[in-house]
């Protein structure tokens, strides 16, 4: 017995999709390529963040860098400012030291001169002489004397003696003159005693009274042979400073 076929039934199939969503319908590939571009332009905007908070975590460490570095210049600097200032202090002392020993080559050519003028062969002969005198002030009234006594005229003789002095002055608007005794305050005080052959200095101290103006100073020498030699100097000329091996 042959079966008819039952038609289906139009309320229970469904409906067919128009012909136009058909065509609309996307691609799997391109679905997936959108996807694609979506990650990559999150995983890029994710680099952005992450390379902006990296930078501004580096640039307190960069300050720190670069204040070192500021640090580091300004203590050279001042290392080179105390090695520059020491250095000029040194060249200075150095100047001083140089003019100081110029002038002592100075002062030794002179004594050197002085001394052939008594000693060589062409030195000119003199006899017993006081050839400077020198005074310096130790205080108020107190003086200390200096006196250069030369001789030449007995080649290896021995001359012996005293130097005694004294000095002329004003004193209440009168002259006066005072003694060896009076500049010496002790009566009686002995000279000075000396002995060479060709020259020596003799040095001592004396005192004047308050109130005395003095104008010049007399040297007596009163060799132990021979006829005593008197010299005066103004007061002015023995107080002054003179030149080395004058």
């Amino acid at each position: 017995m042959t079966e008819t076929p039952v038609p289906p039934d139009p309320e229970t199939q469904p409906a067919p999709l128009p012909e136009a969503a058909q065509a609309h319908e996307p691609h799997p590939r391109l679905l997936y390529a959108l996807l694609a571009l979506l990650a990559a332009a999150l995983a890029f905007g994710g680099w952005g963040v992450w390379k902006t908070f990296a930078s501004g975590s580096g640039a307190p460490e960069s300050q720190l860098r670069q204040q070192d570095k500021v640090e580091d210049l300004e203590q050279r600097v001042a290392t080179l400012t105390r090695s520059d200032q020491i250095s000029r202090e040194a060249n200075r002392d150095l100047q001083g030291t140089l003019a100081e020993r110029d002038e002592e080559i100075s002062g030794l050519r002179a004594d050197v001169a002085f001394y052939e003028r008594f000693v060589g062969a062409t030195g000119q002969r003199r006899g017993l002489t006081v050839h400077q005198l020198q005074l310096q002030a130790q205080g108020d009234q107190a003086w200390h004397y200096t006196a250069t006594l030369t001789q030449n005229i007995n080649r290896g003789a021995v001359s012996r003696g005293r130097l005694t002095l004294s000095v002329e002055g004003t004193r209440d608007g009168a002259l006066q003159r005072l003694s060896w005794a009076d500049l010496r305050q002790q009566p009686d005080a002995p000279g000075t005693e000396y002995s060479f052959k060709y020259f020596q200095e003799i040095e001592g101290d004396l005192v004047l009274p308050p109130g005395f103006k003095p104008l010049r100073v007399h040297a007596r020498l009163v060799p132990a042979g021979g006829a005593a030699v008197e010299q005066s100097f103004t007061w002015a000329d023995a107080v002054a400073r003179p030149a080395a091996g004058a």
